[in-house]
């Protein structure tokens, strides 16, 4: 029997319906980057690990006399984010795929999970860390977070890319009934500003109640969480037969 409109639409679910649990993974590894800036930033000579748009600011005011700055710190967490981002884009165009979440992607999400966790109970043995050992955990900080960045690419859900917010505001701003715009995801826009936010929030607590160590670990199991998340919502998806689109 051919399918009709109705019977068409009734297999798949709405595109926010189905889209609900993405939101709620990427939001998830929202707060986690969140959590792991406070710590570097506080930690790690004012180097943020996931938002390089601070780290090409500081490097500007670095070079423009600031002498507080750590210019090779800063410049190991863009390098290494950078590197971050291009070996997972080879990755996932070494191993293509349609699904909505390419297992690729959590496979790398667990990676950064994993030598997160690693780094705090590390962090917990040898702190304080010297110079290189600063250096070593800002690099590796900052690749899986860009590694996290642009493995989620396919995931096409743009309003949220978990390290920085930027246009995320201007989205929210521009799009809404500010401006006279009926917006659909004003709510997700909204909650991964407030996502990052509270992350921030829970790293730089953390950190000043207990300790580097400690908010590291944090920051890994929750980014651990919203890797679980995204593996369970993907096997739904992939189920349902829903493929890659961008929205």
């Amino acid at each position: 029997m051919p399918n009709t409109p109705s019977s068409a639409s009734a297999a798949q679910p709405p595109t926010a319906a189905r889209d609900t649990g993405l939101v709620a993974a990427l939001l998830i590894l929202s707060v986690s980057t969140g959590i792991l800036d406070g710590v570097s930033y506080h930690a790690l000579d004012q180097v943020f690990t996931g938002n390089m748009t601070g780290n090409v600011l500081f490097v500007g005011f670095a070079l423009g006399g600031q002498q507080e700055l750590p210019v090779i710190n800063l410049l190991v967490a863009l390098l290494a984010f950078v590197l971050g981002v291009i070996v997972a884009a080879r990755v996932l165009r070494i191993r293509p795929t349609r699904d909505r979440v390419p297992r690729a992607t959590t496979v790398m999400l667990a990676c950064g999970t994993a030598a997160t966790l690693a780094i705090g109970v590390g962090w917990g043995w040898i702190e304080p860390l010297d110079s290189t050992g600063i250096l070593l955990v800002t690099g590796v900080l900052a690749f899986f977070l860009g590694a996290q960045a642009s493995a989620l690419k396919p995931v096409g859900i743009r309003d949220i890319s978990t390290v920085v917010v930027t246009m995320t505001i201007v989205n929210l701003a521009s799009d809404g009934w500010f401006v006279g715009k009926n917006d659909p995801h004003w709510l997700r826009k909204l909650l991964a500003i407030l996502a990052m936010a509270l992350g921030a929030y829970v790293g730089a607590a953390l950190y000043f109640s207990f300790g580097a160590a400690v908010a590291t670990c944090a920051g890994g199991v929750v980014m651990g969480c919203g890797a679980v998340v995204l593996r369970v919502v993907s096997n739904r998806l992939a189920r349902s037969g829903i493929r890659q689109s961008r929205i």
